[in-house]
């Protein structure tokens, strides 16, 4: 039996850029810049790969929860934003000779009828020991276990009670590949800020 492919957690502030913003981007794709701690570099580097599966997860929020799931589109590539003088995430030792800092496409799996409140994650046996949880974590991308990433679905299910299906894509075998969604950062300059960890 091969084995699970490990799943991820993402974080961004839906202030700046939501599940809802994703699904509003073409091919409900978008390039997951600013990042700039290396180990959630590293686990997008080194460890996604295409098709993985991500939950989105809203932060700065009362109560911060995920609010829906995505995958890997595309894997790791240079971040061109980190060599951009204009970008909030701009890095004077980046270039695209030395690109330093990485990012991955995601595209919209769907968005929860309810989210999952941190609260439930806490309380449910089957989800305390996610990384998100762990005292003093702070990664913008970390990894997830298969078996909490399918547990997080069912919480969301149950929550929703099936009450209405959730919003989806469209399937993948109908999707033509396209460039990814790139943030305006004329429009909303602090669109991306969350999606890094200081």
């Amino acid at each position: 039996m091969p084995e699970k492919r490990p799943c991820w957690l993402v974080k961004t502030e839906p202030e700046c850029f939501s599940i809802h913003d994703l699904a509003a981007c073409p091919r409900q794709t978008t390039s997951w810049s600013g990042v700039r701690n290396y180990q959630a570099r590293n686990f997008m580097r080194d460890q996604m790969q295409v098709g993985d599966r991500v939950l989105f997860y809203h932060s700065s929020v009362d109560p911060p929860a995920v609010a829906g799931t995505a995958e890997v589109a595309r894997a790791a590539y240079a971040d061109a934003t980190a060599w951009d003088p204009k970008d909030q995430h701009y890095d004077p030792k980046a270039s695209p000779d030395n690109p330093i800092w990485q990012m991955v496409d995601i595209r919209l799996d769907e968005i929860f009828p309810v989210s999952v409140p941190i609260g439930t994650l806490r309380a449910t046996p089957g989800t305390r020991a996610m990384e998100l949880l762990r005292t003093g974590s702070r990664l913008s991308v970390q990894p997830v276990t298969p078996t909490e990433f399918d547990l997080v679905v069912a919480l969301a299910r149950q929550a929703a009670g099936d009450a209405k299906p959730a919003q989806q894509s469209k399937p993948a075998s109908s999707r033509r590949p396209t460039p990814p969604a790139r943030v305006s950062r004329s429009k909303k300059p602090v669109k991306a800020a969350a999606r890094r960890t200081r």
